[in-house]
């Protein structure tokens, strides 16, 4: 067992604090990961803030890269030395959505069966099964994949959460290509995330709507074509002109990708895609929304889909790779997204910086 500092949320609301856990040495396939970085997301906060589960203490930090320390018996996929980012998707390989051959929907992923204590021997609940602002953490080998290991650790751990979700909502969960056109309903890091993953395919026009102007400055850098103040202009008219200027005919977009979480919005993505089009949804709402009244002849009518997207339909062992050699190339700009590199000490100062939309992310560094 080893000793390290980690941030903890001890109780609903309560501020985070900096402690010494215990890390027990990893079991049959497990693996204790030394973090090298680790992004500040509102995943977390959700987590303080009790929005997930009332498991506290939770051990906070999901969106991680660092180098394998140690493995347990029977683990081959990954060794010590390996540079590796963190993932919560370590499918199962058995279940039926394995066994059809579509991993990235699997109902049964793996975390460390071995719990990490307070000093006292409390038991921690990792966030996502990972527990990342640590020092070290112990997590299922599955949960770790291997990458490139000249990348910046501060950038690439992003894929880890939401950058991935982003990417892989525009491309995984709504199938840009080119040929088609995508608009993002909320431009924090998630959706800025959704448009690169738009430009990366080749989609065009790629529109940024929100009511924040820096937010929309982040886009139009990230790639959008055409930028949208939903708090001066209506979106679903914009979004409609902008199409139909492109590809006669149009109604709205092909792809219209909800990043923020709320009926009314969603509810704007509904009206705003095109015939036959497709609405993701890939912000998280509260367990007290509803979908908003929409007629079924609308549902019916305008045909199309309307998805869900969870950890943008990725598979980590393809597509984390795959991305961090697109931005290796310098095809994808991980870097962008990270706005600040703070300590372990800062992350109650990061989530006031994330609530106020002044960030896209926050990278603690260890």
């Amino acid at each position: 067992m080893q000793q390290v500092k980690a941030v903890i949320a001890r109780a609903k609301g309560a501020p985070t604090e900096v402690v010494t856990i215990n890390v027990p040495e990893p079991g049959p396939g497990e693996a204790v990961v030394k973090i090298q970085s680790c992004g500040v997301c509102h995943t977390d906060l959700h987590y303080r803030e009790g929005g997930i589960n009332d498991e506290f203490p939770f051990l906070l930090g999901h969106e991680a890269a660092g180098v394998v320390e140690a493995v347990g018996p029977d683990v081959t996929d990954v060794a010590p030395g390996d540079f590796v980012v963190l993932n919560w998707r370590a499918v199962c390989g058995s279940c039926r959505a394995c066994n059809r051959g579509e991993p990235q929907y699997c109902f049964a992923t793996f975390n460390a069966t071995q719990k990490m204590t307070l000093e006292d021997g409390t038991e921690l609940s990792p966030a996502l099964g990972i527990g990342a602002f640590a020092e070290k953490t112990l997590v299922a080998a599955g949960q770790c994949t291997k990458v490139d290991p000249e990348a910046r650790p501060a950038a690439v751990g992003l894929l880890g959460c939401g950058v991935m979700a982003g990417i892989g909502a525009a491309i995984n969960t709504g199938g840009a290509t080119r040929g088609r056109s995508v608009a993002v309903i909320g431009c924090g890091g998630v959706g800025v995330a959704a448009i690169a993953g738009a430009v990366l395919a080749g989609s065009s026009p790629v529109i940024a709507v929100d009511i924040d102007a820096k937010k929309l400055e982040r886009a139009a850098a990230m790639g959008a074509t055409h930028t949208v103040d939903s708090s001066q202009t209506d979106p679903v008219e914009k979004i409609r002109r902008i199409c139909s200027g492109t590809y006669e005919g149009a109604e709205g977009a092909d792809i219209v990708i909800e990043a923020v979480g709320r009926p009314e919005t969603w509810k704007q993505a509904f009206y705003a895609r095109d015939l036959a089009g497709t609405v993701v949804l890939v912000g998280v709402p509260t367990p007290d929304m509803a979908v908003p009244e929409i007629p079924l002849i609308d549902v019916f009518g305008r045909g199309g889909s309307l998805k869900s997207s969870w950890y943008g339909d990725c598979l980590p062992s393809r597509d984390f790779p795959m991305l961090v050699d697109l931005y290796r190339q310098g095809r994808l700009d991980l870097d962008a997204f990270v706005s600040e590199e703070i300590g372990i000490g800062d992350i109650e100062a990061a989530f006031e910086k994330m609530h106020r939309g002044e960030v896209l992310r926050s990278v603690v560094v260890l």
